[in-house]
């Protein structure tokens, strides 16, 4: 299976949730103008990352609400798969979500397992598990952000399957010793091509941009392939902008494999370590 993968850096306005929906439905169509078959959106895309709790209910909404609603009707329309974050209330609670929207309707559920900083004040730390889901554009597994910081994340999405992890980011500054790399790199992107290429995935990143009351995002959005190539981005801090790469699933599988004696899956030593996820063993 081949595709493309559109990668949807933007800006949300803290809290003001219809205004961000219309942006990312028109970024979205604008995505699939370019052939892309999946699109990748920031996290709390709709809300705006930001950690007002007073702010962040008065754009909550449910899974089943406006959100799923517009994306749903995009995606049956364009036949495309969305990724992207939200902010969820669910009796009471509030919490950093993503959802995975194809042309059916929802695809997978996800709430961040691994709360950042201030988060921990104000969202409820995630209670379903790693989703992986099969779509038109392939096997896909969600996280959120902070998330990547934890290698089993990535590990087990692709030991269930994944091919394509797609991950809502916004990434901000003030929290590593070097902010950039020799190569200009955050830290956050470099630990996304290094873990594609650990665990023969495509990951495709989807930051916030630019400046907000609350936080100084770091951009960085990009797509790597299955041997932590950068395929497209990163994307500076500033800008709002669609990057595309084009994938191909036959990659993701032979890159499992990279010489006779050398099979990264096979060659794991799950009689010493194991990771587990689903209630499952991997």
């Amino acid at each position: 299976m081949r595709g493309r993968i559109a990668v949807v850096q933007m800006q949300s306005e803290l809290y003001v949730s219809d205004a961000n929906r219309a942006k990312t439905a028109s970024l979205i169509e604008s995505a699939a103008d370019d052939e892309a078959r999946l699109v990748v959106l920031p996290e709390l895309a709709i809300s705006g990352y930001g950690l007002d709790e007073a702010g962040l209910r008065a754009s909550a909404e449910p899974v089943d609400g406006p959100t799923l609603a517009a994306w749903a009707d995009i995606a049956r329309r364009r036949r495309i798969v969305i990724a992207g974050g939200f902010c969820e209330l669910h009796e009471g609670r509030l919490y950093n979500a993503a959802m995975l929207v194809g042309p059916g309707g929802l695809l997978a559920h996800y709430r961040k397992l691994h709360l950042f900083d201030r988060e921990k004040l104000v969202f409820t730390p995630g209670d379903r598990g790693l989703p992986v889901a099969d779509t038109p554009a392939g096997r896909i597994g969600l996280c959120v952000c902070f998330d990547l910081r934890f290698v089993e994340v990535v590990r087990a999405l692709a030991l269930m399957g994944a091919d394509i992890v797609a991950v809502p980011t916004a990434w901000v500054g003030g929290f590593d010793r070097n902010p950039r790399d020799a190569m200009g790199w955050i830290g956050q992107a470099r630990g996304a091509a290094v873990q594609a290429n650990l665990s023969q995935v495509y990951i495709a990143c989807a930051s916030q941009a630019g400046r907000s009351a609350e936080h100084r995002f770091l951009g960085s959005s990009l797509v790597c392939d299955p041997y932590g190539e950068a395929l497209a981005g990163p994307l500076d801090d500033e800008a709002e902008a669609i990057v595309l790469a084009d994938f191909d699933i036959a990659i993701a599988r032979n890159a499992q494999i990279r010489s006779e004696l050398v099979r990264p899956r096979e060659d794991r030593r799950t009689d010493v370590y194991a990771v587990s996820a689903a209630g499952r063993t991997l």
